[in-house]
């Protein structure tokens, strides 16, 4: 049982001194996602699990001052999550040779599962110290990442701004979507900046727009796909297209999706001479 080989190898790890804390997910209360854990003994692996609810990046808990004093850690991540960690590393947030990756080959999350998941490309870590399982429900290959995106573009730029109205107008400014998001690791938001206020702090439609617009352009060129982000907003808000939408234009325009070559330099402050210019106007 894969379950059985994770807590084993697991255990070895922290067993030997390989690693001094395991971040995984842990066991949650019937119809509701894993939640992640924090192991630090060879005795406590048993809390480990793996399953189809298994849905946060924990890559985000490597940014945390607490999580990083607790010494040398081991990750589980599926491979949108590796994409991530990947990013982290380009972009000098951490030392691969200072995480023990451990890669779970996924199925998918959630029942059924997500949008995102019928359509993966990656089902399988590639950059791992170590890839448990294998697949056994590829993805729908007649599925296209862009599907969902495709189909919303195909709406009048005045359906698709009423659209944004209704949806934004709901947001509640309580930031999960920053929180969970491994790639949002600034010592200071800039919506808690106060001198001066940059974007209101308000939950109103303006200052929502331009936290939201502000944060999609932020992970330009950078966003893993994860949606960890879309998961956690508490009022359901699509921030899937958001990302998509950038994501679709880096590819087209440079070539750059991020997080699937740990080689390339990040797209941001980096040039080549065959990049497009169709878009500057």
């Amino acid at each position: 049982m894969l379950e059985q080989k994770l807590r084993q190898t697991c255990r070895e790890l922290l067993a030997n001194g390989t690693v001094k804390v395991i971040i995984g997910y842990g066991a949650a209360p019937a119809g509701q996602a894993t939640r992640a854990v924090f192991i630090t003994t060879p005795e406590g692996v048993e809390q480990l699990v793996w399953n189809d609810r298994c849905e946060a990046n924990l890559v985000a808990y490597l940014k945390r001052p607490e999580v990083r004093a607790l010494g040398k850690p081991a990750i589980v991540v599926k491979a949108c999550d590796e994409r991530a960690l990947v990013v982290l590393q380009q972009e000098a947030q951490l030392e691969r040779a200072n995480v023990f990756v451990i890669g779970m080959a996924c199925d998918g999350i959630g029942a059924p599962r997500e949008a995102k998941c019928r359509s993966c490309e990656d089902q399988v870590p590639r950059f791992c110290d170590v890839v448990l399982g294998e697949v056994t429900k590829p993805a729908d290959a007649a599925s296209a990442r862009w599907d969902e995106l495709a189909e919303f573009m195909k709406k009048s730029p005045e359906e698709r701004m009423a659209y944004w109205q209704q949806e934004l107008a709901r947001c509640v400014k309580c930031y999960a979507c920053r929180q969970v998001c491994p790639l949002c690791y600034c010592q200071r938001c800039i919506v808690d900046k106060n001198r001066p206020t940059v974007i209101s702090t308000s939950p109103s439609l303006k200052g929502n727009f331009a936290w939201h617009v502000t944060r999609a352009f932020h992970l330009a060129a950078r966003c893993a796909g994860c949606d960890a982000c879309t998961r956690a907003c508490p009022v359901g808000i699509n921030l899937r297209l958001l990302n998509q939408s950038m994501a679709k234009a880096t590819e087209e325009n440079f070539q750059c999706r991020p997080g699937t070559d740990p080689q390339a330099q990040p797209l941001i402050g980096n040039y080549a001479t065959g990049d497009k210019e169709e878009f500057i106007r």
